[in-house]
């Protein structure tokens, strides 16, 4: 095989300068963490060799005892961080190295706000990884060789961290990747052995291979002959294997920062070990902060899974559905064959009782969480709850756990901080009250101030405001809970059942029928906009509102589903009319019928705008209205 040993130099992704210079200047209270980033990628390393040495164990090329080796040099004033994992090709370090294969970089980007202290925490949740070396390096180093290539594959990688960075072929005879940190002029610190010990003490003490430091000694017999030793800094144990007695809060904070690649602490930690027919450990997080791709549903960075400690996969799909793809942690399980693969896994009825065990104790973690924390539940639902909103669609086993778990803005609070679970909505419910009102509209303003909601606030019942996307389908698949229908107050004639004044109904009714005249001119002006037009004891203030029919959909769903592309019929609403308004005691005596016209369409489009839909022809809507205002100024 020809050997390109050629050298070229190569400019960084924008993106990546741009991140290069905020973390030198951004991080400068939290230096450490670079050890950290660099030992967490050696680590990842030997767990690839190990499970792809599980079909092919000639890649082990003799030496199957993994690894991490931290030396410092006084005199040359570097650190170099060196494993015996899998190592990296030449292509691998291009776009490993010279890119951010992340996706998000351009939201991560947006959120800066050029606050120091802010900017470095949101640089933590983004994840730093190998860049983290020029925090403390004004030149970086990194040789690597990909198990299983001759020695003349070897790669080596150099940059100062201005832009470029060099890359060429080398002899490399040991498998495995070493950086090489150049230390700035004022990094002295982390050249004492004290220093670097206990970093990683701190940071990598959970690592599952050893971490060793080679010291240099003179041998006893011979003052010219020295003796190199190396000693294990970490204690190299499985966190989730421990029992949880034994395990410091410190030590699963720093366990998560090495799975997830997060500066801050988790939100809730979950760890549990179940012993049965079915044997394995588990050990999940929820983030304090929202990843910046949470909402790419085909993004899968939470769960390792490893069998008997062995790491055999990354990100399994089939650990968690994806409306927890949020959470991130390990199962490790004692029972599935160490050659699993992701097609074996898809079949395989012990992960599905791994799976369904796992969510399970994920959300009855996030119920207790909800239970015995609020504040922190609050927090959670602030960064999760639209993702968790989709186990309702995703996940029906588990539809009234998660169901029990949602929280909402309701007419009671009026305000866009979700907080009422509907057992709070339920528990307050009126007395002979049955159903679980609810509206949906495209923002909270239009679903706060529709004049579908003046009945309910004039009786004191409460209707749940629903105006995220994700609502919609929300409520077609929880149509009901603990037994209560939920009901929609845009579709349909009223339904308030028991709380019904009976003496209202019956003046809707008698309205109808006097009313009957109106209400024809009414259907003769609009023609086909309107599929029926009616009167009303809903509104108290408006002259009108837009229902969608029984089994028709919500105006919101479907303009959400024309956004989307899909090809959708428009519907026919039903107008129904307040019949004491004054302006509608006006129309019915107007006898002009352009006038009256007008008056119609006008009607109907400021019933369009209160749901927050589009006019057809906001020229004409503007044109009416004027001319009305023109003809009232003059009667005045």
């Amino acid at each position: 095989m020809v050997v390109d040993n050629h050298k070229e130099t190569l400019g960084f992704q924008a993106e990546v300068k741009q991140l290069l210079d905020l973390m030198i200047h951004a991080l400068y209270s939290n230096k450490e963490i670079f050890l950290r980033e660099l030992i967490s990628n050696a680590s990842d390393a030997a767990d690839k060799l190990r499970f792809e040495a599980l079909s092919d164990d000639g890649l082990y090329e003799g030496d199957s005892q993994l690894k991490i080796w931290v030396e410092l040099n006084q005199d040359a004033k570097t650190i170099t961080i060196r494993d015996n994992g899998i190592g990296m090709s030449r292509e691998e370090v291009i776009e490993n190295i010279g890119t951010i294969a992340k996706s998000g970089t351009r939201q991560f980007f947006k959120s800066l706000t050029g606050d120091q202290a802010k900017d470095a925490q949101l640089i933590g949740q983004f994840g730093v990884g190998f860049y983290s070396s020029f925090i403390i390096a004004d030149k970086v180093t990194l040789t690597t060789r990909r198990a299983g290539l001759t020695a003349e594959h070897g790669v080596r990688w150099e940059s100062a961290g201005d832009g470029e960075y060099t890359i060429e072929t080398v002899d490399k005879a040991q498998r495995g990747t070493e950086i090489i940190l150049h230390l700035r002029a004022d990094e002295d610190e982390f050249l004492q052995e004290y220093r670097i010990k206990s970093i990683i003490k701190k940071y990598s003490d959970h690592i599952t291979l050893p971490i060793v430091m080679p010291s240099v000694s003179v041998d006893e017999n011979d003052e010219n002959q020295k003796v190199i030793k190396e000693e294990i800094i970490n204690s190299a144990t499985a966190l989730w294997v421990r029992n949880k007695s034994e395990v410091t809060e410190e030590e699963y904070n720093e366990f998560y920062k090495h799975v997830a690649h997060d500066f801050e602490p988790p939100l809730l930690t979950i760890h549990n070990k179940v012993e049965g027919t079915l044997e394995y450990n588990l050990l999940a997080f929820v983030p304090s902060r929202a990843p910046f791709d949470l909402w790419d549903r085909n993004t899968r960075k939470g769960m390792k899974l490893y069998v008997r400690r062995i790491f055999i996969m990354d990100d399994s799909e089939q650990l968690l559905p994806p409306y927890l793809r949020f959470v991130r942690g390990v199962v490790d399980s004692s029972d599935l064959p160490l050659n699993v693969s992701r097609e074996i896994l898809q079949q395989n009825k012990q992960i599905e009782s791994i799976r369904s065990g796992t969510v399970k104790k994920i959300l009855s973690a996030l119920e207790g969480l909800a239970k015995n924390e609020p504040e922190k539940y609050a927090t959670f639902w602030r960064e999760f709850g639209k993702v968790l909103k989709e186990g309702i669609v995703d996940d029906h086993s588990n539809r009234e756990k998660v169901a029990k778990l949602l929280r909402f803005s309701t007419t009671h609070d009026d305000n866009n901080v979700p907080a009422i679970s509907l057992d709070d909505y339920i528990g307050r419910m009126k007395e002979g009250q049955e159903k679980i009102y609810y509206i949906t509209a495209e923002t909270f303003a239009a679903a706060k101030n529709s004049p579908h909601l003046e009945i309910f606030r004039k009786k004191g019942i409460e209707v749940v405001l629903l105006s995220e996307p994700i609502d919609e389908w929300l409520v077609m698949h929880l149509t009901e809970f603990e037994g209560k229908q939920l009901q929609s107050v845009t579709k349909g004639s009223l339904d308030l059942g028991s709380l019904e004044d009976q003496a209202e109904k019956e003046q809707v009714e008698k309205a109808n029928t006097e009313k009957k005249p109106l209400l024809e001119r009414i259907q003769k002006v609009l023609g086909n906009k309107v599929k029926e037009v009616r009167t009303t004891y809903r509104l108290t203030t408006s002259p009108a509102c837009l229902v969608a029919d029984e089994n028709g959909m919500d105006a919101s769903l479907e303009r959400l589903l024309k956004a989307a592309g899909q090809s959708i019929n428009n519907s026919q609403p039903i107008i129904e009319i307040n019949p004491s308004h004054p302006l509608i005691l006006a129309m019915e005596q107007e006898q002009d019928e352009n006038r009256f016209s007008d008056w119609a369409l006008i009607l109907f489009d400021q019933a369009l705008l209160s749901e927050g839909g589009q006019l057809e022809d906001p020229a004409s809507f503007i044109s009416r209205l004027n001319q009305m205002l023109i003809q009232l100024s003059k009667s005045a």
